[in-house]
């Protein structure tokens, strides 16, 4: 109950433990399905079911259900149309990435965005073409086919132009990417993405985004660069930048430079007045069409030769069908595109989901994915996810469902076979500088170095590292080494917890680290130790090892020199050397004792301490007889604190076992408390209790493991754990009484 006047609460009830609470207090019997009951559910078909499996597969059909005409429709065309010319350019930009030719971004920039409409959950996000993805896919385009030498020997290239080669080898590795995400989202492992820390995510995107700058500045100096592909690539493409330098285009430069820095400003512009306009400046558009028709009018290429895009067919191509060759030599690369891709277009996605209050699906994310890249796949569209630019254009500017995005792909449609041919002039450059300045977002996130590293440096290592290795080793490598540091800290952590000694905090049932609290009392002969962390194989021993520490004893040590005293005092007893008397045992002989060594070092020492065929229970902490020496065990009781040990593994039950003897072998009491209920099946199961190791040492909660104590040692010291403790006491009635306690 509440005191009146006051924020104190004040409790009443009977002292705990975990065996005589479930006496009191009957649980809940649950049946635990088995194997088999979870196939069946699985398996089981009905007209629910179904309704909900359809759902689940079509969320379309959801918030087709709830959509707002009147309200929503005018806000999505609105939408659909802005974010289809942002879609226009970034497709045409993003595709030089790829090492494609650049209308087939328009492709990526269409076709994956049908499927997509009628399988994702995600009503905000605007599917197409993302940068990392692109740059990934070019890599595996230039490795295949290089710019400078002859390409991989797979059959479905003869006959074929380079570029044509190129785009059969980009649309593979894209239908393989969909597979691989179709086949996950279908096996349910869409968890998987949990495992990419937003520290990784953040890492790896800077590291991306150094790659993509230094790939668009050939086109931005208008040098002739091949592509170069593997580790170190990037270093080995700033040498031959260095070097060709001085062929460096002018005009490319400048026109780069205005563009660079119109774009900048007016975008920060956007920034800063984004409440007051009513859709931003499209100024990507706006600076790419008067580029367009001042390169058109003064002919940029004959006149400073300059490179344009060039010629943009009208129109889609027919589909093709995926070489299989290529499978078999990008499946390395193609799993982390899958990942990849998924992951950002999930981040983003949950960023809005939880923005505008609806729940999106991680598996469904996964199944739609894979469908929408295996069906731009077969047109020759390259492997698409999102980007936040492009999606913060779609949510800005009112989009409330995905059909903004059906009508941004409408817009792509018409640029494709209507005026794509006005885009002619367009310089490379251009692209490359658009490309360039919508990397700022990825760049900016160098800012979380010095934030990491005065909160978290094991955090803060896996940023540099996973950056390091992303920038060095290239991306998939990357990726790989960054998600191999990140399970090593994360098991780091968990191996090597930051164990601790409580201690009470006076006047209260708290109890917390010692170290940490000057107004504290620990009672004496009492240890209360807490282990943060599941105990499990890996870090036993180093659990082990830290409650030795606290401890001040190691209780195998003091075990085996105790049996080793008892052993010596029983054959002076029987040779005559010692006698018991009243006053304590009396030395028979003239001269000194000596140890007989010799016969006990294959006894063994790690047993029970036995008494029988001794006059008196020997005290260990008095003075032993014949000068033997034996480690001083000053605690009556260890309290263990398992709050936070949320698993017990079969060897972390057998190591606690072998401590837990060897504790209360050499006298000393424990008593575990707050068990997870699920560990404390999982011991009993496992026959983890015996004549030693007994179920009444778990106790609910750590303040009644310590009235316990309290009440069977009641020793007195100078201060006072607890003002006034209420106990229920067998017979029913409320005792109040001070407990004097250091």
């Amino acid at each position: 109950m509440m005191r009146a006047g006051a924020r104190q609460y004040v409790v009443a009830r009977p002292l705990y433990s975990e065996d005589s609470f479930n006496e009191e207090h009957k649980k809940v019997y649950r049946h635990h399905k088995t194997a088999l009951d979870h196939v069946k559910q699985y398996f089981r078909c009905d007209a629910k079911r179904a309704k909900n499996a359809a759902l689940s597969l079509l969320p379309i059909i959801g918030w087709m259900k709830i959509y707002r005409i009147k309200e929503w429709l005018l806000s999505d065309i609105v939408s659909g149309v802005s974010t289809g010319l942002v879609a226009v350019l970034q497709g045409l930009a993003y595709c030089l990435l790829a090492s494609l030719p650049p209308w087939y971004g328009l492709f990526a920039a269409f076709f994956p965005i049908i499927p997509y409409f009628f399988l994702g959950t995600s009503r905000h996000i605007s599917v197409g073409p993302f940068p990392v993805l692109c740059l990934m896919i070019g890599s595996v385009v230039t490795r295949l086919i290089p710019d400078e030498g002859p390409a991989a020997n797979i059959t479905g290239f003869s006959g074929l132009t380079v570029d044509e080669q190129r785009v059969l080898v980009a649309s593979s590795v894209t239908f393989l990417v969909g597979i691989m995400q179709l086949a996950m989202g279908i096996l349910q492992v869409g968890f998987v993405v949990m495992y990419l820390s937003d520290t990784l995510v953040s890492g790896f995107t800077t590291a991306a985004a150094i790659h993509i700058l230094v790939s668009q500045l050939k086109f931005v100096l208008g040098l002739q660069v091949p592509g170069i592909s593997g580790p170190l690539s990037l270093i080995y493409t700033l040498e031959i930048i260095f070097k060709k330098i001085t062929s460096s285009n002018v005009c490319d430069i400048v026109i780069s430079l205005v563009i660079m820095v119109t774009v900048f400003l007016v975008k920060e512009l956007n920034d800063r007045y984004k409440s007051k306009l009513p859709v931003p400046i499209p100024i990507e558009v706006i600076m790419t069409v008067i580029t367009c028709g001042v390169s058109y009018a003064f002919d940029f290429r004959t006149r400073y030769g300059i490179d344009v895009v060039g010629k943009i067919p009208l129109g889609y191509e027919p589909p093709v069908a995926p070489n299989l060759q290529v499978f078999q030599h990008t499946a390395m690369e193609a799993f982390p595109m899958a990942i990849v891709g998924f992951a950002v277009a999930f981040s983003v996605a949950k960023v809005y989901s939880i923005k505008h209050d609806y729940t999106i699906d991680g598996n469904q994310e996964l199944i739609a994915f894979g469908v929408s890249n295996i069906f731009g796949a077969s047109f020759k569209a390259f492997a698409a996810s999102t980007t936040l630019s492009r999606s913060a254009v779609q949510e800005s500017t009112g989009g409330k469902t995905q059909i903004a995005g059906l009508l941004s792909a409408v817009i792509v449609m018409i640029v494709t076979l209507a005026i794509g041919y006005l885009l002619e002039p367009l310089p490379k450059s251009v692209l490359g500088a658009v490309v360039i300045i919508n990397l700022k977002g990825m760049l900016m996130q160098f800012n979380e170095i010095p934030y990491l590293w005065r909160r978290d440096r094991p955090d803060c290592v896996v940023w540099m590292v996973t950056c390091g290795a992303a920038i060095l080793l290239g991306l998939d490598l990357g990726l790989a080494v960054s998600l191999g540091v990140e399970l090593i800290c994360v098991v780091l952590r968990v191996q090597f917890p930051r164990c601790s000694v409580l201690a009470n905090i006076e006047g209260t049932e708290i109890y917390k680290d010692r170290k940490d609290y000057i107004s504290i009392n620990e009672p004496e002969g009492v240890k209360i130790f807490r282990i943060p962390s599941p105990i499990f194989f890996a870090n036993m021993d180093f659990f082990r090892n830290k409650l030795v520490e606290a401890l001040g004893f190691n209780p195998l040590r003091v075990l085996k020199k105790r049996n080793k005293a008892l052993s010596r005092i029983r054959k002076l007893l029987k040779k005559g050397d010692l006698q018991w008397t009243s006053k304590g045992f009396l030395n028979t002989t003239n001269g000194s004792l000596v140890d007989p060594l010799e016969d006990s070092d294959n006894e063994e020492l790690d047993k029970p301490i036995d008494f029988k065929d001794l006059p008196i229970r020997i005290d260990w902490n008095a003075e032993l007889p014949a000068n033997m020496v034996v480690p001083r065990v000053d605690i009556h009781s260890l309290v263990l604190d398992f709050a936070a040990v949320s698993f017990l593994d079969i060897s972390g039950l057998k190591g606690l076992k072998t401590l837990l003897k060897e504790l209360v072998r050499v006298e000393v009491e424990v008593y575990i408390v707050a068990c997870d209920p699920y560990i404390l099946e999982k011991l009993h199961k496992c026959c983890f209790f015996d004549e030693e190791v007994q179920p009444s040492m778990f106790f609910l909660t750590l303040h009644d493991a310590m009235l316990h104590i309290l009440e069977k040692h009641p020793e007195t010291t100078e201060r006072k754990i607890l003002t006034t403790v209420t106990v229920h006491h067998p017979s029913g009635n409320l005792r109040s009484r001070d407990k004097n306690v250091s």
